[in-house]
C-alpha cells in the first residue's frame, strides 16, 4: 500500500524521508540562475527551480522586447529568430553555457543571461547609413 500525500508530507516534515534540496527563492549570479534552470535535484524541489528559471527568463526577455521594440529607434542587444526556442530550451542552453564560461559564473544573474543572449542570439549587422547630399 503507497502512503497518502499527508502521510508523505509528514514523514518529509519530520526528516523521517530522505533529506530534500533548500527551495528555490533567490538567484544572484550566472551559476545560481544556472543551477535553477537545469536543476539536478528531482521532485517538487526540481519543479520549483525549472519554474523560477522559467519566470526570469521570460520576465528578462519581455523587458527587453518593452526597452527595445521592433522597429524603434534603440538596437537590440540580441534578436531571438521566429520561431525561437521554446524557455525550457533557452533555460538549458543557458546553463550548458555558463559552464562552458566558467569565468561569468560569478557574474550577476540577469548579465550573464544578457551575455549568453548576444552570444545565442546575435542581431545582423545593421548596414551603414549612407550621409544626405
Amino acid at each position: 500500500m503507497r502512503p497518502t500525500i499527508p502521510i508523505l508530507a509528514l514523514c518529509l516534515a519530520s526528516g523521517q524521508a530522505q533529506a530534500q534540496p533548500r527551495q528555490v527563492d533567490h538567484v544572484q549570479t550566472a551559476s545560481d540562475l544556472a543551477a535553477v534552470c537545469d536543476p539536478a535535484t528531482s521532485g517538487v524541489v526540481r519543479l520549483e527551480a525549472i519554474a523560477y528559471c522559467q519566470g526570469f527568463l521570460t520576465s528578462a526577455g519581455q523587458y527587453h522586447a518593452l526597452i527595445y521594440p521592433q522597429g524603434g529607434p534603440l538596437r537590440p542587444l540580441f534578436c531571438v529568430p521566429n520561431p525561437g526556442p521554446s524557455v525550457a530550451e533557452s533555460g538549458i542552453g543557458f546553463a550548458r553555457w555558463v559552464r562552458e564560461n566558467p569565468g561569468y559564473a560569478n557574474e550577476p544573474a540577469l548579465d550573464s543571461l544578457l551575455r549568453w543572449a548576444q552570444a545565442r542570439f546575435p542581431c545582423p549587422a545593421t548596414p551603414p547609413r549612407r550621409r544626405a547630399r
